[in-house]
């Protein structure tokens, strides 16, 4: 009584399937799958923000260092 076997599943499955729709089901499956991609773009540009930000100090402070060395 603790655990769903498998049919249980499938009847809910089904269920849901009876009252979404499979057109509704599929469009949520790819909104939810573009919002996990997004997420993931995102955590990866942040990251690579931090070091373009560096990179510009670093050619700022080099541009810097050759105006006030010639």
């Amino acid at each position: 009584m603790g655990s769903f076997s498998i049919w249980h599943w499938l009847i809910v499955l089904v269920i849901v399937m009876l009252v979404f729709g499979t057109k509704k089901l599929g469009n949520m499956g790819s909104d939810l799958g573009k919002a996990v991609k997004g997420f993931k773009d995102g955590v990866k540009g942040g990251e690579g923000a931090e070091e373009e930000k560096k990179d510009q100090a670093i050619d700022v402070q080099a541009k810097e260092k050759d105006k006030s060395g010639s």
